[in-house]
């Protein structure tokens, strides 16, 4: 690990550069920049699941920590590359005092040239995130409406101030239930006259989840509150019968389907790591969570 302090974007640079150049590896080999914006409360977890993910998508990672307040005004840093870190490049930066407000020109000097650049929130992202200065610079910004203490409230925001490139791992956490539920559908064929959603209370993913069934389905869904943890069942009605997804465990969900006996299905709760990672496999705007992202300001009471 390397340590720098009092230091500069352009010092950041030049250090990653001679480690690399150390260890006989140029940085050709990385396919994006990925920014993640936080505080000493997500940092840890937020770099960990950046790494892991490198091993996917080998990347640049700059883990940016803005620390206003009393204090000297300045910025450290520690730079990892490769080794057990995995195929990418980490820096955790720290901004003291008035630094902290110039994340946006610290970086611009890291950024890998010519590869797409992803801009990540764990907790408390700006509220139109194609305006903040750090979400100018990427062509995808993600964000978790789960960890704020108001989800409603965040759900909102995020509705309010969508751009095409934004996304959720709120929306990622879906993934699963939405390729069993549209392979469900697709198999049977069977008529859906309304639905429901039930869920641990408050929960992102439910909300959106119920969204995106009223948009397919155009028809009615009810948002249960249950124990959790997360999304437990997923019921659809119809006057040939009814078909669902039972999880109650977070691991093995249950698929019941008219004359037919309950089969079990892998349906894991998945963690950071590999929310991120799929996250990191598109570039292009998911329109689909834009629209039912939409949805969610006017699905059925």
């Amino acid at each position: 690990m390397i340590r720098l302090e009092n230091t500069s974007g352009g010092a950041i640079a030049h250090a990653i550069n001679q480690e690399r150049h150390r260890m006989g590896s140029p940085a050709t080999g990385m396919v994006m920049t990925l920014l993640i914006l936080t505080d000493e409360e997500f940092a840890s977890d937020a770099t960990e699941a950046a790494v892991l993910s490198a091993r996917q998508h080998p990347m640049r990672i700059l883990t940016l920590i803005p620390r206003p307040g009393r204090g000297p005004d300045q910025i450290d840093a520690q730079i990892m590359v490769g080794g057990d870190d995995g195929p990418g490049e980490v820096a955790i930066v720290r901004l003291r005092g008035n630094r902290s407000a110039h994340a946006n020109s610290l970086v611009i000097p890291l950024l890998l040239p010519d590869t797409p650049v992803i801009a990540w929130w764990p907790a408390d992202a700006p509220p139109v995130l194609a305006d903040d200065p750090i979400g100018r610079h990427a062509q995808r910004r993600i964000t978790d409406m789960a960890t704020s203490p108001d989800v409603l409230a965040a759900l909102a925001e995020r509705r309010a101030g969508y751009v095409p490139g934004d996304t959720d791992l709120a929306w990622a956490r879906l993934t699963s239930w939405r390729s069993a539920l549209a392979s469900l559908l697709d198999y049977d064929e069977l008529p859906v006259t309304s639905g429901s959603v039930t869920s641990e209370p408050d929960n992102v993913s439910a909300i959106l989840l119920r969204a995106w069934l009223e948009l397919c389905l155009s028809v009615p869904v009810a948002l249960n509150s249950g124990t959790g943890p997360g999304i437990t069942e997923v019921a659809l009605f119809g006057p040939r019968g009814d078909v669902g997804i039972s999880r109650p465990d977070g691991a093995v969900a249950m698929l019941s389907r008219p004359g037919l006996p309950d089969s079990p299905i892998a349906l894991p709760r998945r963690g950071l790591p590999e929310l991120l990672s799929e996250e990191l496999r598109r570039l292009d705007p998911d329109e689909v969570y834009g629209e039912s992202l939409r949805e969610t300001g006017k699905v059925s009471g």
